[in-house]
C-alpha cells in the first residue's frame, strides 16, 4: 500500500496531486455508482436498491448494485462528504491491495511454511503486479479478485487438512459475494491449484485425496448458494440487457510480447495477459527449476500448470471460459491476476527451499536471457532495464546468506539480506506503479477526466434548486461528466451507462428518438421538445456560451396519464413497429398529431441520391478556411409553420448539421452503434422557410423526412390535454409508485417510465398482474374504471436467489451443529490431548497435512 501511494505521490496522481485517476469507466461508471451508494446510505435518493428512478428514466437497480458495488471496502463511502467520493474508490483500491497481499501472505505459508518477511515481500509482487496496475486500479469491484484468489486457496488448504469446513465455506461466500465475476476466475484458479497439490502429495491415500476434493466441492457449492441472488438476478438482468457490439478475437498476441510481460515496468502497444509480479519474484520463478530441494515432479507439475495457465488465456475457448462463456468488450485477458498469483506461489517454493548460490545463478542467467530476447519488444522500455538492474541487488542478497557459511555470520548475513529486500522490493514496485502510469495516461482513450470538478458540482446545486420529482423530472441532459451524471450530479434523466442497460429500455429510448452509444448499452437523454414533454421533463441542464450550465424550463406532461382505446403489449416488448417514423412514433405516445412533415429541395452542394429508406449524400467538399466544418455540405431547403420549432433526425449522420442560427455536432454510425438524437434546430422564421446544411467526411445516409417542425399552438394543446387525463395524486416510493386516478377513469394509465420486465400492478387494491406496455411505456389496463392504482418493482431472479440463499444457510447451519455435537460427545476429537506427539498420516505430504494428535 505504500509503495502503491509512493508512486502516485511521485507521480502527481490523486489524492497525492492534481492529476486524477478516473480513466475510462472509473470515471464514467464506476464513481458515479458510488456517488449513487453514498446517496442509498444517507437516504438522499428517490430509489433503492432494488430500483434506480434516476438514470435511463427509471431502470433496474440490483444488479448494478450486485456487480459494481459489492466490494465490501466500497461502503467506506458512506464515511466521506458526497464532493470527496473519489477518495473512498481510491481506497476501495488501496485496501484491496492490502487485504490481497495480506492474505497471500497467510496463504504462502499454508503452501510451504517459512519466515512471515519473506512471504510478505513476495506478496508485494502479488498486490502490485502488473494486473492490478494495468487493469483492476480503474475497476474497484475487480479489486475483490486480488482478495478472493488467496482467500479461495486458504479455504482450499483448510479441505486438503480435513479442518473449518464452516469458515472456508463463509469466506467461498464472501468471495463470490464481493464480485461473482473474478470470484469465478479466482475459484477456478484455486481448483487448479488444489489438484495439483493433491496430484503432488506422494503417500497420500486415494481415497483421502477423494474425500478432500469432496469437501473443497461441498465447500464451494455451499459458499456459491449462499450468495447465490449476485448470480441469479445479474444473470436475468443480462439476459434483458441490450446486447453488446459484436467482439472477435482477433488472436493470440505474439509470443515475445507474451513473454516480454514477465519483466517488470512496461506496457506495449499490443493487448497481452498484465502478470509481471516484479524481479524478485520472477528471478524465483527462473530459479525454481534449479532448486535441487523441490522435488522434480513438484518442479515440473508448477510450471506444467503455469504454462498451461499462460496458454489458456490467449486460446478462445478458454478465454471464453475464464470470462463466464463471454468474450470481453474490451481486454480479453481480464483474469491474469491468477497467474500472477500462481507466480508467486511459485517463487515462495523456490525461496522456502533456501537455493544455493549455484540455483540462483541459474535463474538469474534465465532471467538475462529473457531480457535479451525481449529486448526490442514495445513494451521492454528503460524502465524495464532500470528494474531488470536493480534486481541485481535482489539477487545478491539472496544469494548472500548461502555463499557465506553459517559459522561465520549466518543470522546476522541473513537479516542484513533481508532488510535489503525490505528496502529494494517496495521500491521497485512503487517505480514499476510510476513507469506503467506514465505509459497509461499517454493512450489517448485512457487520459484521465475530473468527474466532480466545480463545473460539476456548479451544475449540481443548480439541478438541485429546481428539483421537483415525483411530480415531474429534472433532466441532467446529455452526458458531459460522465456517462452516468443523472449518478454524479443528480436529476432524473435518460443518461444511463452499464452492462445492465435493459434492451426495452434501449429501444423504447431510441424508438422515441433518443440517442445511444456502444449499441445501446449507453443511452442518452431526449434533447427535443416532444420527447421531454414525454418523459415529464420539466427542467433541464443545458449548456451555455462561457462554457457553464444553466437550468432551463420546459413543457411536460403528466408522469402517468389516462388513455382510452389503447392496445398495450406484453411488458418489455419491442414497443413501437419500426416502420413507423420517428415523429410518428413520437406522436402515438402522445396521443396527437403534433408534427408538420416537409418536403425536403435540394439547394446546394453535393446532390443527394435516393437511398433505401432515405438519401445518401456525397462526400463533401474540402472545408473552408477558420470554418472547422467537413466542407460545404448538401443544403436542403423546406417550409413550415412560422414560429414552430424546427427538429432534425438522423441518426447514423456523422459530421455537423446546421440551419436556423444552430449547429449540432452528430456522431452516429451506419451500424448503429452509435446514434444520434432528436435534436432542435431553432425556431421557424416569418416567412416559414428554413435551409439545413449536412457536412460530413464521406458518403453518409439521412432518413427520407429528417426535418419535424412544431407549431406551437398544436403541440401546446396536445400538452394541455394529457394534463386534464393526469392523476390526482402521485407519489414514487424506493420500487413502488402509486397514483391516485381522476374520477371515471377508465381505459389505461400510461407511465413516462421504460416497460422493464419485473413491474407487478395493482388495480383498486385487486391482486397484482404483470404490467404491460404501450409505444414502449409501462401501461396498466384500467378496465371499465379505477380509482388508484399501485405498481411495484420485484428484480427478476431474486426469489430464486434467495431460496438458494436459504438452502446455503440450512447446510450451514446442520454441518456447524452436527460439528459441535460431535465436539461435545467426543472432547478428544476436537481438542488434541496434551504430551502426546503428532505422527504424520503420510510422508512429503502438503505442509501441515494430517496435523492432529494420534494416541
Amino acid at each position: 500500500m505504500g509503495a502503491y501511494c509512493l508512486a502516485l505521490a511521485s507521480y502527481g496522481g490523486y489524492p497525492f496531486g492534481a492529476r486524477s485517476r478516473a480513466v475510462n469507466d472509473l470515471g464514467n461508471q464506476f464513481i458515479p455508482f458510488h456517488a449513487r451508494l453514498w446517496d442509498l446510505l444517507h437516504g438522499t435518493t428517490s430509489g433503492d436498491l432494488f430500483f434506480n428512478w434516476n438514470s435511463g428514466y427509471g431502470v433496474p437497480f440490483l444488479a448494478d448494485f450486485l456487480t459494481y458495488v459489492m466490494n465490501p471496502f466500497s461502503w467506506l463511502v458512506g464515511l466521506f462528504p458526497r464532493h470527496l467520493v473519489e477518495l473512498p474508490v481510491f481506497l476501495v483500491t488501496l485496501l484491496s491491495i492490502g487485504l490481497g497481499a495480506a492474505l497471500m501472505t497467510v496463504f504462502l505459508g499454508r503452501l510451504q511454511p517459512g519466515p512471515g518477511p519473506l512471504r510478505a515481500l513476495l506478496a508485494v509482487g502479488y498486490g502490485l503486479c502488473a494486473w492490478v496496475l494495468c487493469d483492476g486500479f480503474a475497476d474497484p469491484m475487480w479489486m475483490w479478485g486480488l482478495v478472493s484468489l488467496p482467500m479461495t486457496g486458504i479455504a482450499a488448504d483448510w479441505c486438503l487438512h480435513r479442518r473449518r469446513w464452516v469458515a472456508g465455506t463463509l469466506l467461498c461466500a464472501l468471495a463470490w459475494a464481493g464480485n461473482f465475476y473474478t470470484a469465478a476466475m479466482a475459484s477456478l484458479a484455486t481448483a487448479l491449484v488444489l489438484l495439483l497439490r493433491l496430484v503432488l502429495a506422494s503417500g497420500m491415500p486415494g481415497r483421502e485425496r477423494l474425500r478432500a476434493l469432496g469437501r473443497a466441492v461441498s465447500m464451494m457449492a455451499t459458499g456459491i448458494a449462499l450468495a447465490a441472488p449476485a448470480l441469479t438476478v445479474t444473470l436475468e438482468a443480462s439476459r434483458a440487457a441490450q446486447p453488446a457490439p459484436a467482439v472477435e478475437y482477433p488472436g493470440p498476441p505474439p509470443l515475445l510480447d507474451q513473454l516480454a510481460q514477465l519483466l517488470p515496468g512496461g506496457r506495449g502497444t499490443v493487448e497481452v495477459p498484465n502478470i509481471s509480479v516484479g524481479m524478485l519474484g520472477l528471478l524465483l520463478v527462473a530459479a525454481l527449476p534449479f532448486v535441487r530441494a523441490v522435488p522434480l515432479r513438484v518442479r515440473a507439475g508448477w510450471y506444467v500448470l503455469a504454462v498451461a495457465v499462460a496458454g489458456s488465456f490467449v486460446w478462445e475457448p478458454t478465454i471464453l471460459l475464464w470470462h463466464g462463456f463471454a468474450l470481453p468488450n474490451g481486454s480479453p485477458f481480464r483474469a491474469a491476476f491468477v497467474l500472477s498469483g500462481m507466480l508467486v506461489m511459485m517463487a515462495w517454493l523456490a525461496l522456502a527451499h533456501r537455493p544455493r548460490v549455484r540455483e540462483l545463478a541459474g535463474g538469474a542467467v534465465l532471467v538475462a536471457l529473457l531480457a535479451w530476447v525481449c529486448r526490442d519488444r514495445p513494451s521492454v522500455g528503460s524502465a524495464t532495464w532500470i528494474l531488470v538492474a536493480g534486481g541485481g541487488v535482489a539477487l545478491g542478497a539472496l544469494i548472500a546468506p548461502a555463499a557465506v557459511s553459517r559459522r561465520a555470520a549466518g543470522p546476522a548475513v541473513r537479516t542484513v539480506a533481508t532488510a535489503v529486500l525490505i528496502c529494494t522490493v517496495p521500491l521497485g514496485s512503487a517505480y514499476s506503479a510510476f513507469s506503467l502510469t506514465v505509459l497509461r495516461d499517454k493512450i489517448a482513450w485512457f487520459r484521465p477526466k475530473v468527474t466532480l470538478s466545480p463545473r460539476a458540482l456548479a451544475a449540481q446545486r443548480g439541478l438541485a434548486a429546481r428539483d421537483d420529482w415525483p411530480r415531474s423530472r429534472t433532466d441532467p441532459g446529455p452526458h458531459e461528466f460522465a456517462n452516468n451524471d443523472p449518478l454524479l450530479i443528480g436529476g432524473e434523466g435518460g443518461s444511463y451507462y452499464s452492462s445492465y442497460v435493459p434492451a426495452a429500455t434501449a429501444r423504447t429510448l431510441r424508438g422515441l428518438g433518443g440517442g445511444w452509444y456502444i449499441n445501446g448499452r449507453h443511452t442518452l437523454s431526449l434533447e427535443d421538445p416532444v420527447g421531454r414533454a414525454l418523459m415529464g421533463v420539466s427542467s433541464y441542464l443545458a449548456p451555455r456560451d462561457d462554457g457553464r450550465f444553466t437550468v432551463r424550463p420546459a413543457a411536460p406532461a403528466p408522469l402517468v396519464t389516462v388513455r382510452r382505446g389503447l392496445r398495450t403489449a406484453a411488458s418489455g416488448g419491442p414497443g413501437t413497429p419500426r416502420a413507423e417514423t420517428v415523429f410518428a412514433r413520437q406522436e402515438r405516445a402522445l396521443g396527437a398529431k403534433v408534427y408538420e412533415i416537409p418536403d425536403l429541395i435540394h439547394r446546394a452542394g453535393p446532390a443527394p441520391v435516393r437511398d433505401a429508406g432515405g438519401w445518401l449524400l456525397p462526400a463533401a467538399g474540402p472545408p473552408a478556411q477558420g470554418t472547422g466544418t467537413h466542407g460545404s455540405g448538401t443544403v436542403f431547403r423546406a417550409r413550415c409553420t412560422p414560429g414552430g420549432t424546427a427538429v432534425w433526425y438522423a441518426p447514423s449522420f456523422h459530421g455537423r448539421v446546421s440551419g436556423l442560427g444552430g449547429r449540432s455536432r452528430a456522431l452516429g454510425r451506419r451500424d448503429g452503434t452509435t446514434t444520434n438524437p432528436v435534436r432542435t434546430l431553432g425556431t421557424v422564421p416569418p416567412d416559414g422557410g428554413l435551409s439545413v446544411r449536412f457536412s460530413g467526411a464521406g458518403p453518409q445516409h439521412i432518413p427520407e423526412h429528417p426535418i419535424g417542425c412544431l407549431p406551437p399552438r398544436r403541440f401546446a394543446a396536445a400538452v394541455r390535454a394529457l394534463r386534464i387525463n393526469g392523476p390526482v395524486k402521485w407519489n414514487t416510493g424506493g420500487h413502488e409508485l402509486v397514483a391516485e386516478l381522476p374520477p371515471g377513469g377508465s381505459g389505461s394509465a400510461v407511465f413516462a417510465l421504460p416497460a422493464v420486465p419485473g413491474w407487478g400492478c395493482s388495480v383498486d387494491g385487486g391482486p397484482a398482474r404483470a404490467a404491460g406496455s404501450f409505444a414502449g411505456l409501462l401501461a396498466v389496463p384500467l378496465g371499465s374504471g379505477a380509482a388508484r392504482l399501485s405498481c411495484a418493482y420485484t428484480p427478476p431472479g431474486l426469489v430464486r436467489g434467495l431460496a438458494a440463499s436459504g438452502a446455503g444457510a440450512l447446510a450451514l447451519a446442520a454441518v456447524a451443529l452436527a460439528a459441535l455435537l460431535r465436539g461435545r460427545r467426543n472432547p478428544s476429537f476436537a481438542t488434541p490431548q496434551k504430551n502426546v506427539p503428532f505422527r504424520p498420516i503420510c510422508q512429503n505430504c502438503p505442509a501441515g497435512y494430517g496435523d492432529r494428535a494420534v494416541p
